[in-house]
């Protein structure tokens, strides 16, 4: 896919509503060959989407040995808005928290008290983290109005024909 097209999809309203949610759902292929997929924390930065992890997370060998991943942004509600996006993660250790961990967490509804004390364990009990980093190198975006899912595009094209 040409960086042009992914950019325009990204800078659609609709793309930006969704990466700002705090929640994804990672696929990755794990040691074993067989496929996973897990919730996890995101942040776009723009260019990217960050996500955050310990650097013992068993996730990490498998990335290290195949970096192919596809992410899945939703919303819950009907019809539901999707953003896929599939790319190569490059991964970053840092000292102590990332940025993009303690940002992409702030959106969790927590009173200043509640946010302070969370911070606190947050910066207690890791030394380090893994910046895992995706820059997108194909995305769609399904809305049901406008976008639809490959298949049902294809379907409608052939009864059109």
């Amino acid at each position: 896919m040409q960086q042009h097209t992914i950019d325009e999809i990204l800078n659609r309203p609709l793309s930006q509503e969704l990466l700002a949610r705090d929640l994804a759902r990672l696929a990755y292929t794990a040691l074993d060959g067989t496929p996973r997929s897990i919730p996890i924390g995101i942040h776009w930065n723009g260019r990217e989407i960050v996500m955050c992890t310990p650097t013992n997370a068993p996730k990490l060998p498998s990335l290290r040995r195949n970096p192919a991943v596809a992410l899945t942004i939703d919303t819950e509600s009907h019809p539901p808005k999707i953003l896929l996006i599939r790319g190569t993660v490059e991964l970053d250790h840092v000292d102590g928290i990332p940025d993009e961990y303690l940002q992409w967490s702030g959106t969790y509804e927590m009173t200043p008290e509640q946010r302070v004390e969370w911070e606190k364990q947050v910066r207690s009990l890791y030394d380090g983290m893994v910046r895992v980093v995706v820059t997108p190198t194909w995305v769609k975006l399904i809305d049901f109005e406008n976008t639809l899912p490959t298949a049902v595009e294809e379907l409608m094209r052939r009864q059109s024909a």
